[in-house]
């Protein structure tokens, strides 16, 4: 992580995690008093196919064959997998390099029994993802949600950039995706390999609990209904656009933990609100705000280990919890905006209009 010199940096910042907190719960920060819907009665169709359980059902003595029969049963995901996952060429007939699916399945035989055993019963994560699915109707109601939750198992090294973060799942054109690989527990002996840690350190991989399935899926479903925006360049545009994506996920997932959707610690997100005014001066004092250089604003809108400049303990990305925090400030004094009227927001406009001054 890029360390940036010359920044007017306060004792009390560089030891802004040991204040004293307030004692906040995550869930009642993001609910409140706020009214959920009921979506109970909104219609939604979702099929789980369980991909990695036909893909290593092939008979390794006649690949090709087993390839044609997972075309008729995933047409449009197969490609995409072997492709776009794997990262093999597909000829215009369909067929693909038998000896590296062979070497493929050799591989990653262990981490498929893995996956397995731990994922041997999905009812609970597909209700959850059904119910994200019934809330994204609900408040984008000519929005066509995926009809199918397909898991697979993939190269550890297959991550997809979304515009919250990196992940292994992925929307594609009729499906939610999981990769169960980087789903399996922060303490799976697969991530302690030192390849895994090259690609992942701990910061990351603390994350590849079974719990962010469902966050994941409905990322990419804000995603999916909300594309990013190129002419975001300042650090106030991307904290305000990625503040926009975690409203909506608190509105999809209104009973998910506030960790599990922002990734911070418990203990991380309890200093941000500690400290929530020294971070907002921290950025004015070193106009950051209205900054657009790439290697001046990179430590705060991407993911690491702490936010060098603030100290111990912060997290990184510390543009979620200040995007998140103006656009709540926001909604508080606009409440009947819509969704749609806010995603469509500038985000200047934002900033002026909620008046965000954390003390």
């Amino acid at each position: 992580m890029q360390h940036f010199k010359n920044y007017s940096v306060t004792p009390a910042m560089q030891k802004w995690f040991y204040a004293i907190t307030i004692m906040l719960t995550t869930l009642a920060a993001c609910t409140g008093d706020k009214k959920i819907p009921d979506v109970s009665r909104i219609q939604v169709n979702l099929e789980v196919q369980h991909f990695e359980q036909d893909f290593f059902a092939i008979d390794t003595n006649n690949v090709t064959a087993g390839i044609t029969m997972l075309q008729q049963k995933y047409p449009v995901f197969l490609p995409d997998f072997i492709q776009h996952i794997l990262g093999l060429s597909l000829t215009d007939e369909g067929a693909v390099s038998d000896t590296a699916i062979k070497m493929f399945l050799r591989d990653y035989k262990l981490v498929k029994d893995t996956a397995s055993k731990i994922f041997s019963d999905f009812t609970g994560i597909e209700n959850e993802v059904k119910k994200g699915l019934q809330f994204a109707k609900y408040y984008f109601p000519s929005y066509h949600t995926p009809e199918k939750l397909i898991t697979f198992i993939g190269p550890l090294d297959a991550i997809f950039q979304t515009t919250l973060e990196k992940t292994g799942d992925v929307i594609t054109q009729d499906a939610l995706a999981v990769g169960l690989q980087l789903h399996l527990g922060k303490n799976a002996s697969l991530y302690q390999s030192q390849v895994a840690q090259s690609l992942f350190p701990q910061y990351v991989s603390r994350k590849f609990e079974p719990a962010y399935i469902v966050v994941n899926c409905m990322k990419n479903i804000i995603d999916d209904i909300f594309p990013p925006k190129a002419t975001d360049k300042t650090l106030l545009d991307l904290a305000i656009d990625k503040g926009k994506r975690l409203y909506v996920l608190d509105k999809l997932l209104p009973f998910t933990a506030d960790t599990l959707k922002i990734g911070y610690t418990e203990a991380q997100l309890k200093g941000c609100y500690t400290n929530e005014g020294l971070i907002w001066s921290f950025l004015i004092q070193n106009n950051l705000i209205y900054n657009s250089d790439p290697l001046r604003i990179q430590s705060y809108i991407e993911e690491g280990p702490l936010t060098q400049e603030l100290g111990e303990g912060s997290p990184g990305y510390i543009a979620l919890f200040t995007g998140r925090q103006i656009i709540k400030k926001y909604m508080e004094k606009f409440p009947d905006t819509t969704i749609d009227e806010l995603l469509q927001l500038d985000a200047r406009q934002i900033l002026q209009d909620a008046k965000y001054k954390p003390k």
